[in-house]
């Protein structure tokens, strides 16, 4: 998630609250940076720091910003790059 987007996933974490869970994963910045952008964009969903990478990797991601969906079947799906917020709605809806 980049900062284009942050606000638009926060809105839709909240929004599914209960029906879709939202992770937020940062791989790369330091502590300070990390904590700075969930305070700066007021995000309330759970929010990891992957510095070693493992989550990226088991869901082979190989740059941010990115979105990945885990489907409760187990499937996955990725989308790379910055998602517009029509893009997300509609994905939402479809796995709703």
């Amino acid at each position: 998630m980049c900062n284009r987007e942050a606000a638009s996933v926060e809105a839709a974490a909240q929004e599914w609250a209960g029906r879709i869970s939202f992770v937020g994963v940062a791989w790369t910045g330091d502590d300070a940076a990390f904590q700075g952008f969930i305070d700066k964009h007021g995000l309330t969903f759970p929010q990891i720091s992957d510095d070693s990478a493992e989550v990226f990797t088991r869901f082979e991601v190989a740059s941010q910003p990115a979105l990945v969906m885990v489907g409760s079947d187990g499937s996955i799906q990725q989308l790379f790059g910055a998602v517009e917020e029509g893009t997300l709605r509609s994905i939402l809806d479809d796995v709703s």
